[in-house]
């Protein structure tokens, strides 16, 4: 398949860092004396970055935080705010990561103090008590995270929420879960979620994250159960006050989080929703099989009565660019259709160092690249720009026997962040960081 290079509209590129060959995953950002530390997690690394991009055209690569040193281990996730740094600890999946699920990993989060915004101190390690550990969560510098985690006696991911009023001594606070995601007690499966076993797990109850709080209430992404909305004023026992379930028919079969991510805007009655398409270097002709994938979507929810939160549009389909090599983003030659759709959102996350605009909306579309969304009008979102990242040259992660990545070597674009002067950051599965400017 041959190379292709970037494709771009209204957007330009400020700068592009290797990353030290290590993949960037989620980001997050702080604003200290006037210098700009951008703290980034990573897909197949266990550790974390720091870069200074005070200078977003020079972009300043300081340091590798080393994560745990086990086979198993991912560390994807993290969120910076009010001097502090919570990092995820999670189980890898085999067949992103080309683990196994008997490989050791820790579980949890682990709390660091970044004051000193180059010399993390670590703090604290908080276990789940089982399962998977920790994958999606919210923290705006505040006394709670809260976080999609595994908990001893439940299945998948529930909400969870973390008191860090004392860092160095955090404690839950209180959690929610889907009745169907309750176990009578710990049962350990027999096999490790493989094939079918997986796939009804993603249809089924699981909190994808992050619970993303406004006001007293909280606004969870639930996997195949959908946009949940609680009512967060008593911390220690949230209750369910509106649910809004889109599969089937929208997402499912090899696609991911069925809902991935809702964010509700700050200052408007809606919220974004989306579900979650896959990375196509992880599929061959034969993963897919020739059928049929449900269509992955965002769209955005009226919110003005959060009992009865209703879907009012849907964002088009990405643009595809002139001289753009394939039919569509969906089919692509020798693979075939597989599941499209979108991946990561930015999240400003009511931090003073990100941008916070409600009429525009970012994300990293997986191969389609960074897609930006003017939504001023909330019933006709319009796309207004875009950038794909030329293909690797060279793949980051061992890829010579095919088994990890068998599929089409193209570029995947995983998670986008923007500060508040505009600068928008995206990471790769394969390459290193992009820094953008939206010129509309």
């Amino acid at each position: 398949m041959p190379r292709k290079e970037a494709f771009a509209k209204n957007v330009e590129v400020i700068a592009y860092h290797d990353l030290e060959g290590k993949p960037g995953f989620q980001m997050a950002m702080q604003e200290v004396g006037g210098r700009y530390y951008l703290y980034m997690s990573h897909f197949r690394h266990s550790g974390w970055a720091i870069l200074d991009v005070t200078d977003p055209a020079k972009p300043e690569y300081l340091k590798f935080l080393s994560g745990p040193d086990k086979a198993g281990q991912v560390t994807l996730k993290l969120q910076v705010a009010g001097g502090l740094m919570v990092t995820a600890l999670q189980q890898a999946f085999p067949f992103l990561h080309g683990t196994s699920w008997e490989d050791p990993y820790e579980e949890g989060v682990y709390i660091w103090d970044v004051k000193d915004p180059v010399n993390p101190k670590f703090l604290s390690h908080w276990q789940t008590g089982g399962g998977l550990g920790v994958h999606r969560f919210f923290y705006d510098g505040g006394r709670y995270v809260h976080m999609a985690a595994s908990c001893r006696g439940f299945t998948g991911f529930i909400y969870r929420i973390l008191d860090i009023a004392d860092p160095t001594r955090p404690v839950e606070a209180g959690r929610w879960w889907s009745p169907g995601q309750y176990l009578p007690g710990f049962l350990k499966p027999k096999e490790p979620p493989t094939g079918d076993v997986l796939l009804n797990m993603l249809d089924g109850p699981n909190m994808h994250g992050p619970a993303y709080p406004k006001g007293d209430l909280a606004y969870l992404s639930y996997g195949g159960a959908g946009m949940v909305i609680l009512d967060i004023s008593d911390i220690t026992l949230p209750q369910l006050i509106g649910q809004l379930k889109h599969h089937p028919p929208l997402a499912g079969k090899l696609s991911g989080a069925r809902c991935h991510t809702v964010i509700p805007l700050s200052e408007r009655p809606y919220a974004v929703m989306t579900s979650e398409g896959e990375r196509y270097p992880v599929f061959t002709p034969e993963f897919i099989g020739g059928v049929a994938q449900p269509l992955n979507f965002i769209g955005l929810v009226d919110i003005a009565d959060p009992t009865d939160p209703t879907l009012v549009s849907i964002f088009p389909y990405p643009e595809i660019p002139a001289g753009w090599p394939y039919k569509n983003f969906t089919e692509i030659p020798g693979v075939g259709a597989g599941p499209f759709g979108p991946h990561n959102l930015h999240e400003p996350h009511y931090h003073p160092a990100l941008e916070d605009r409600n009429d525009r909306i970012y994300c990293c579309y997986f191969h389609a690249g960074l897609r930006v969304y003017d939504i001023s009008d909330p019933f006709v979102p319009k796309e207004i720009a875009y950038f794909i990242p030329p293909d690797p040259q060279k793949w980051a992660f061992n890829n010579a026997a095919g088994d990890l990545f068998p599929g089409p070597n193209i570029a995947t674009t995983e998670d986008v962040i923007v500060d508040n002067r505009g600068y928008i950051y995206i990471d790769t599965l394969h390459q290193g960081l992009y820094i953008l400017r939206c010129t509309v």
